[in-house]
């Protein structure tokens, strides 16, 4: 009796375990469906900016989109930035003026976002640690003016900037595009950091302090290597915001400071735009960034994810 009432007991569970499974099957399925699709359009952009730069004129013009089924792949447009096998090797006053232009990205957006990360770490290290009061503000009131600052649109700050840099002699210098890029993304890095620190607890400088440290000492050793990974997100946003920056650019630069967005823009003419030239140069600017964020994609994750089982 025992026996055939387990065995019952088995046959009427296993519709429900089938049940379950199907639920959970499809819910994955779903999941991982809307993942890829958001995947694609995501990648999309980038897909389509360097298929464009083996393209024709007239295959721009009709939207292929498949090499080798649309369309046959060509190298005009790195032909025209001096970057295709075949003129690699030659001279080219294009591709001098483009390594010039990405030398010059470099150095004031990395310069710009480690400056940035600095200051931007240590502020928001004071303002979830100590109290302040500057008039009627306080900690919250300042961080919130710091975040404040991104509100104001560029176009507002043209000719102060402008002044400004000329009665300095900043203009078209890589040192007054530095200034202008810290200052510019480090609203963004306080408040990234603010709550990366808020999420350390306290009691591990109070422990470092009474062992002996100063201050200095334990946000050096105990704070800073827990804080690295927002800290990373942080200098990758920073330099993503630098690097692809143009009306600054444009506007107090000329001849020696010009960066590679300037550059993308300027590929126009009066005979149109050219769009092979333009997506070769635009995949070209943008792949240190992609490589950088797949690189760094772990403490991308750990910054987005600091905090929570802290």
């Amino acid at each position: 009796m025992t026996t055939q009432a387990t065995s019952g007991q088995i046959f009427r569970d296993a519709p429900s375990d089938i049940l379950f499974r199907a639920k959970w099957w499809s819910g994955r399925v779903l999941i991982y469906g809307l993942l890829i699709l958001w995947a694609i359009v995501a990648l999309f952009p980038i897909y389509w900016t360097m298929s464009t730069s083996f393209k024709m004129a007239p295959d721009v013009m009709k939207g292929s989109l498949v090499p080798w089924w649309d369309f046959q792949p060509k190298w005009l447009g790195w032909k025209s930035l001096g970057l295709s096998p075949e003129t690699i090797t030659q001279p080219s006053t294009v591709r001098g003026e483009f390594l010039r232009r990405f030398y010059n990205s470099a150095i004031i957006s990395v310069s710009s976002s480690v400056l940035a990360v600095v200051l931007g770490s240590l502020a928001a290290y004071g303002l979830s640690r100590f109290s302040y009061k500057f008039l009627w503000m306080k900690n919250a009131d300042i961080s919130f003016f710091f975040l404040s600052q991104l509100i104001l649109p560029p176009v507002v700050l043209a000719l102060p900037f402008l002044v400004l840099y000329k009665e300095l002699a900043l203009l078209d210098t890589q040192i007054g595009l530095i200034i202008l890029y810290t200052l510019s993304v480090l609203p963004i890095v306080i408040w990234i950091m603010r709550d990366q620190f808020a999420g350390i607890p306290t009691e591990l400088e109070e422990a470092a302090m009474v062992d002996g440290q100063t201050i200095w000492g334990a946000y050096l050793t105990i704070i800073l290597p827990i804080a690295l990974p927002g800290m990373v997100a942080a200098l990758i946003l920073s330099l993503v915001l630098t690097w692809n920056e143009y009306f600054f650019a444009a506007l107090l630069t000329s001849t020696y400071a010009n960066t590679l967005p300037v550059m993308v823009a300027s590929q126009t003419g009066s005979q149109g735009i050219s769009w092979w030239s333009m997506a070769a140069l635009s995949f070209a600017a943008i792949l240190p960034l992609i490589i950088i964020g797949i690189g760094l994609e772990r403490f991308i994750i750990k910054g987005m994810a600091a905090g929570a089982v802290k």
